[in-house]
């Protein structure tokens, strides 16, 4: 069976020493994040997630939930016990303002938390995720009445929330979504249609779920211009918050997916049912971007989550599994063979989940402070300047992440050898829970494409020249450090290749817009080998500095550091100039051959 432990010192270590979280104690929330409390929450994060959680993760796969004739839908047994024990921690509401139950602590150690939580039980943990995310959207756009009616009750945990886009003639595409709103004389609508793909639909964990439902008024333009946002809860609710009768909206079916197993994914059939508008009419689609764009964060670091318990498992079994001689001679004579982890092979293996899952670590944490102080700092331009930052950051961090979550799972799958692929060890679970990741809240291709298309000239690339800038200003700012020379010139070398490659879509890409779309994934992995290399040369300067002063309590800790970080650039970084190089063929012979030759 899988294990799991919380990376809690290695969280510690990116919040204060990296990010420096002290430094933000002028934000509403940050003053009473002092470092105890900080390392208190974690930990208990780690023993929710080691004794809780994780235990129930294989079983959960196995079992899967189940849809009576009724449309009632059982989780798999444990699961209501164990987030019943998840809502009364208070963990929905960590980063929730404190007017409607929650704890106002800050958002970069909610996703610290979160992070745990996913790799002990992606599936479970993405009933809480998905509410968080309603909750959210009706903080942001909800009248104070929504806001009073529905949102304590999800921040405590009783009633939970989903989103509904995909319809099952259009995923990314929501211009051609059917489903339809027909006002009421009441103020209320009747929402008609179906929705599919629908995760956390129906379920038996909480007492209500509060649906968000994109739908078309009646006589409302066509395409993205005529969507509207509303709230459609599964039980309607009195407006002294009671529940009442049963709504209009039930499951149709339950998804047989390839991973998830234990998490409802199911088909939503609407059939009159009452729901209320949220924000303006026809507006909705920037009001859903809002609960996308937490989901898309929260996809990213589900890739980082799901990797990082699989490395743990990988290392585990090499340590345990003897085969063959060390190339360079017996590690363990006294046995008769040596564990599979002196093998470079199997290093390789292992030392590129460690450097993915540290460095994206990092680059998650980082992102989530920016959203911190895109929304509670006073000062307009740092506002501003966060706000960019997550923009631009966002494509990249559930891009990126899942896609080399999936290749981590995979990696530690093969560590395994055959018994990797037998499902009792775990490792197939990881494998196709990860391969979702890269599919929901937007394909990693749809990421891409929002990175290059829209994200890079956005503002006249305020938000890439500024990010640019600062990793220039680093590179630069320890270039006569002789100890950061060589994460330093492996970062510039990288930084150079991403300028270079975004420099080229602005030079070849408005006359043949086909040349954005074929090197729009190169480019989105190679921005974030860039960045999760800033992460890694920002942690070094960390460790060095400190290795510098003698006496670190920590020195083993550090050096280790130092050594991913190493392994990180001499091995990954220069993957951007084969990037670059695919960017700059351009689309041709993607192109060129016709359809039909397919």
């Amino acid at each position: 069976m899988p294990v799991f432990k919380a990376p809690v010192e290695d969280t510690l270590f990116v919040l204060n020493d990296v990010l420096g979280i002290e430094k933000y104690n002028n934000l509403p929330g940050f003053a009473d994040a002092s470092p105890d409390l900080i390392e208190a929450v974690l930990t208990e994060a780690g023993k929710l997630s080691e004794e809780i959680l994780a235990p129930l993760n294989l079983s959960g796969d196995q079992e899967g939930c189940v849809r009576s004739e009724d449309a009632s839908v059982k989780t798999p047994k444990g699961f209501k016990q164990a987030y019943d024990t998840y809502c009364e921690g208070g963990w929905m509401g960590l980063s929730m303002p404190e007017e409607f139950g929650g704890q106002g602590l800050p958002y970069v150690l909610h996703t610290a938390v979160s992070e745990y939580l996913i790799s002990a039980n992606l599936a479970l943990m993405m009933y809480p995720g998905l509410t968080q995310g309603a909750i959210a959207a009706i903080l942001a756009h909800g009248d104070q009445a929504q806001k009073e009616k529905y949102v304590p009750n999800m921040i405590a945990g009783t009633w939970t929330g989903t989103m509904n886009l995909t319809e099952p003639h259009c995923g990314t595409d929501l211009g051609l979504l059917r489903t339809k709103a027909v006002p009421q004389a009441d103020g209320s609508y009747k929402i008609s249609g179906q929705k599919i793909f629908i995760s956390a639909g129906e379920h038996d964990m909480s007492d209500n779920i509060i649906h968000l439902v994109l739908a078309r008024i009646e006589g409302a333009p066509e395409g993205t211009k005529g969507i509207s946002l509303f709230i459609v809860p599964k039980y309607m609710v009195g407006d002294d918050g009671s529940v009442g009768e049963r709504n209009g909206v039930a499951c149709g079916a339950l998804e047989h997916k390839m991973g998830i197993h234990g998490n409802a994914t199911c088909v939503m059939n609407y059939d009159d049912a009452t729901g209320f508008l949220i924000g303006k009419e026809n507006k909705g689609l920037a009001a859903m971007f809002v609960m996308m764009n937490e989901a898309r964060l929260g996809v990213g670091l589900q890739g980082l989550s799901v990797g990082e318990v699989a490395y743990q498992n990988a290392v585990m079994y090499a340590k345990e599994r003897i085969q063959g001689r060390s190339l360079s001679g017996p590690k363990a004579p006294e046995q008769k063979a040596d564990p599979i982890i002196v093998h470079p092979d199997i290093r390789r293996a292992l030392m590129t989940m460690r450097a993915i899952n540290e460095g994206g670590r990092a680059f998650a944490l980082w992102t989530a402070l920016q959203s911190d102080i895109a929304h509670r700092s006073e000062d307009e331009a740092a506002r501003q300047t966060a706000d960019d930052l997550i923009g631009l950051l966002t494509p990249i961090l559930k891009g990126v992440m899942t896609d080399k979550g999936f290749d981590t799972a995979v990696a530690a799958q093969q560590v395994y050898g055959g018994h990797g692929y037998i499902e009792e060890h775990g490792m197939s679970q990881f494998v196709r829970d990860a391969r979702i990741t890269q599919i929901y809240e937007g394909a990693n291709g749809i990421q891409a494409l929002d990175l290059v298309g829209r994200k890079l000239p956005a503002n006249g690339g305020r938000a890439v020249m500024a990010l640019f800038k600062e990793i220039g200003d680093f590179c630069e700012a320890n270039r006569e450090d002789e100890a950061m020379s060589g994460f330093t010139k492996a970062l510039k070398k990288g930084l150079n290749d991403a300028q270079a490659s975004a420099m080229w879509f602005m030079q070849n890409a408005m006359a043949k817009p086909d040349n954005a779309g074929a090197g729009s994934t190169d480019f989105m992995h190679l921005f974030g080998l860039v960045v999760l290399g800033y992460m890694h040369a920002r942690m070094a300067k960390v460790a060095n500095d400190e290795l510098a002063k003698g006496g670190s309590p920590r020195e083993d800790f550090l050096k280790n550091k130092l050594i991913t970080a190493r392994f990180f650039m001499d091995k990954l970084m220069p993957e951007t100039a084969l990037r670059k190089a695919r960017i700059e063929t351009g689309a041709d012979t993607m192109m060129e051959l016709a359809a039909e030759a397919f």
